[in-house]
């Protein structure tokens, strides 16, 4: 049994052809998926979403909040907006946290002050309801750390990692498992690939960031965009690089994804469907 712990299925690229793609995720026995939110406005949608097709994927939960790279198109409203949605879903068990959040200095035009704000308005809203989030870390390791530093945030996931094996330590003390997905499929991915062999193994979760982060192989085998039914053959090549068999990455990468994230691990324990088996 297979978990995706970063997916956008709620994104332009999969309007046309949700409804195959979920199923195909759950032939592959991807049994749990989570959707993070990226806009305010996109908050009844992934919920929608996560209604909709939970039937399908049983372990399908959603997060809600503002992406760094969306922040230029923020205003100051979508923080109460936000927090409206929060308290109306905190009775949704499908409902697991605050995300995707964070901050991004790799991509050019955005502007940094409006980024912090969304991100320090959004960890104020987590510590306040007691929520796991869900970071955007890219090239901003350490002032996400120092944010976090700052306040009680119940842990969460830092998705995408690609930072220090030092800063991998820092996030894991502060109560985070780091993602992994196609980027570290690339054999030129030398850092990632020793951040997934060095760091413990309760630490690690899979993810596919659909429709982005491709695997190595899916352009050479004509394949548009990755999808969360992906994930199972992403996952053995995480193992084999782990030097690890793949019923053993399987049960290791599900657990540490529910214990971070405690309400995904209430709406699975409650369905007698999702059990261990790879």
């Amino acid at each position: 049994m297979w978990i995706d712990t970063h997916c956008h299925l709620d994104a332009p690229e999969f309007s046309d052809s949700l409804a195959s793609i979920v199923s195909a995720a759950k032939e592959k026995n991807v049994q749990a998926i989570l959707l993070p939110a990226v806009k305010a406005v996109d908050c009844p949608q992934v919920k929608k979403l996560a209604s909709q097709y939970g039937n399908v994927i049983p372990g399908l939960v959603y997060t809600l909040g503002i992406h760094p790279l969306y922040t230029n198109q923020a205003h100051e409203e979508d923080i109460p907006y936000l927090e409206e949605q929060i308290i109306q879903s905190l009775s949704d068990s499908r409902f697991v946290g605050i995300g995707e959040i964070g901050l991004d200095y790799f991509v050019e035009g955005l502007d940094p002050y409006k980024q912090e704000y969304f991100f320090h308005a959004q960890l104020d809203l987590a510590q306040k309801y007691q929520l796991p989030v869900i970071l955007h870390v890219r090239r901003s390791q350490d002032a996400i750390l120092k944010a976090l530093r700052r306040r009680k945030i119940s842990g969460g996931i830092a998705h995408a990692f690609n930072g220090s094996f030092q800063q991998a330590e820092q996030f894991i003390e502060l109560g985070f498992k780091l993602g992994f997905g196609g980027a570290a499929t690339y054999e030129r991915a030398l850092q990632i690939r020793r951040l997934l062999t060095d760091l413990p193994l309760d630490s690690i979760v899979t993810e596919t960031d659909s429709p982005d982060i491709p695997p190595a192989w899916l352009k050479e085998e004509g394949i548009k965009f990755n999808e969360p039914a992906f994930v199972p053959r992403i996952a053995k090549e995480l193992a084999a690089i782990r030097g690890i068999n793949d019923a053993e990455f399987a049960s290791a990468v599900w657990l540490n994804a529910m214990q971070v994230l405690p309400r995904w691990s209430a709406l699975c324990a409650d369905n007698p469907h999702l059990t261990l088996v790879s």
